[in-house]
């Protein structure tokens, strides 16, 4: 594997570029751009680089591409495929600041969300490289309004995440539609199967560049939980929001519901935030972009999906209101905060019985991860009146005369003493925190294994309203965002089922399914009250009640 280079000049790239990079921040190579970038100048290989969000990955293939591009020709030289509009938006503006200085290239960004006649003019204008997700590009090519024919580079940005979404099948047709003499580069968090089958089929002896996840996830961030009950999680975000009011940051949230069920909740509270998901149209989320970047918001609370578009700098603090999935998702959350050198925090919010899967994403990512308390509002309120007091020393007089004058005759028979405490005790009365005071920590055993890492489901739908395997799978993976690798045994009976589901994805479940309808039938899931056993445990059990059972057929025998 090349050695990190250490600077831009080093790898070869055209001066009209290096002119630019200083100017837009890019002073210093970052290890996949070191590695990159040369090998793809060469223009004549497959490429695969495994990275993650946060790595610079878009300037790895975008300054490479750039110098491939032939600047005289007016047809489309390159495919940039990304899973969503706002990662198509951001790459599609980093292209036109790389590309500042070379007049003759250029760019169009095609995604669904917004209205085909603009892009339709944009593509009359002959960009020689498009960006787009798939199911835009698709519908441009059943109508004939967009050919490949002459495309000699194809880029595959967050390749697992356009699995993920399901677009492997449109990913098969596009590439089936470009010359078999092009090249592809594919950038990916994690390499599932079904990537490595398009890598089979489609890409000739490529090159793979790795970056080590382990010296990534925890660089420049603090990993940090608490534990509360799933009741106070919104309470104990508060506080934190609470105790630093100058706070910017991500709340991330498992499925589109709950993130606009929290935002509206922190709006309610006072907090100036927008909630960003996939039910958003293309004007709303660029409005919501717009305040973020402009920090007339101080938080968004986003899915993973929506949140991939956004590349705001100073962030400090990433909150996990739910757990990922898996450890992928967790680094590309963790990776919005702590760019450019600069630190920050990425906090779980977990229940009890999430403990072991942060346990599990620990030793997973070697993060070192440090359990913290809920801020009290004491020691909120404390903070809030040492910042006011900060702010009162900053402030500078410019009182007229009279004023100042009027002033000292109200106050003159008070002492220092006094009219201190009742200042503060107007101040602390104004700004007392809302909500109960309780202390929302839960103190749990730092032991593992003393809990079942499962337990069951039950769910007062069964075979009698259609429910087989098959139904109910869908119904818990796709209606609740929950992995189908939470899933476990699932028995159905003819009015109601039970389901083996993950211990740290019980509460989702619950919540998310509660009050929905399935073929008419509202739906009142709960927690069985028979804890699930593993596979071995239910077979043992059911071999004592065989024993069992026979020895009282003996017992009535022998009467």
């Amino acid at each position: 594997m090349t050695p990190q280079l250490q600077s831009f000049q080093s790898l070869g790239l055209r001066e009209e570029i290096l002119r630019v990079l200083p100017e837009i921040g890019l002073h210093q190579p970052t290890a996949i751009q070191s590695q990159a970038i040369p090998q793809l100048l060469t223009g004549t290989i497959d490429l695969i680089g495994l990275a993650q969000t946060g790595t610079g990955k878009t300037a790895a293939f975008g300054l490479p591409l750039l110098e491939q591009i032939d600047q005289s020709q007016a047809h489309c030289q390159a495919l940039i495929l990304v899973p969503t509009r706002e990662l198509c938006l951001q790459i599609q503006n980093q292209l036109i600041a790389f590309s500042a200085q070379m007049p003759g290239v250029r760019s169009l960004p095609i995604y669904g969300g917004a209205p085909m006649n603009g892009q339709l003019h944009g593509l009359k204008q002959k960009p020689q490289i498009l960006v787009a997700t798939p199911g835009r590009l698709m519908d441009f090519m059943d109508r004939k309004k967009i050919k490949l024919d002459q495309v000699r580079y194809v880029v595959l940005d967050e390749a697992d995440e356009m699995l993920h979404m399901g677009f492997v099948d449109d990913i098969n047709t596009i590439l089936s539609q470009v010359p078999t003499e092009r090249h592809i580069w594919l950038f990916s968090a994690t390499m599932p199967p079904p990537i490595r089958q398009i890598v089979n089929q489609y890409m000739h002896e490529p090159v793979e560049i790795r970056i080590d996840e382990g010296q990534r996830t925890n660089q420049n961030i603090e990993h940090q939980y608490v534990v509360v009950q799933s009741k106070d999680k919104a309470d104990a975000l508060c506080r934190f929001m609470n105790l630093d009011p100058q706070m910017r940051g991500i709340v991330f949230c498992r499925t589109k519901a709950g993130t606009q069920e929290l935002a509206d909740y922190l709006i309610g509270q006072g907090f100036a935030v927008d909630s960003l998901h996939g039910d958003l149209t293309q004007n709303q989320r660029e409005h919501v972009m717009k305040h973020f970047r402009s920090e007339t918001t101080r938080m968004v609370v986003a899915t993973d999906v929506a949140a991939r578009g956004i590349d705001v700098q100073d962030l400090h603090y990433v909150f996990h209101y739910d757990l990922p999935d898996d450890a992928a998702y967790y680094t590309h959350r963790s990776g919005r905060t702590a760019r450019a050198g600069k630190s920050g925090i990425s906090l779980c919010l977990i229940t009890p019985r999430e403990l072991n899967r942060v346990k599990q994403l620990d030793r997973q990512l070697k993060l070192k991860m440090q359990k913290v308390q809920v801020p009290q509002n004491e020691t909120i309120q404390e903070k809030a009146l040492e910042n006011w007091a900060q702010s009162i020393w900053k402030e500078e007089p410019h009182l007229p005369a009279s004023v100042r004058d009027q002033a000292l005759g109200w106050f003159f028979t008070m002492s220092k003493e006094e009219m201190i405490e009742r200042l503060v005790s107007m101040y602390l009365r104004q700004h007392a925190p809302k909500g109960d005071h309780r202390d929302l920590n839960v103190d749990v055993a730092e032991t593992t294994g003393k809990s079942s890492r499962a337990t069951r489901l039950y769910l007062n739908a069964g075979k009698m309203d259609g429910l087989n395997k098959q139904s109910m799978l869908h119904l818990l993976t796709h209606q609740t965002g929950v992995s189908g690798k939470a899933i476990g045994h699932i028995e159905i009976r003819q009015k109601h089922s039970t389901i083996e589901v993950s211990s740290a994805d019980l509460d989702a479940l619950i919540i998310e399914l509660q009050g929905r309808s399935y073929n008419g039938r509202r739906l009142f899931p709960k927690e069985d009250s028979i804890k699930a056993q593993m596979p071995h445990q239910r077979k043992h059990i059911h071999k004592i009640k065989q024993q069992s059972g026979k020895k009282k057929r003996k017992s009535k025998s022998a009467k």
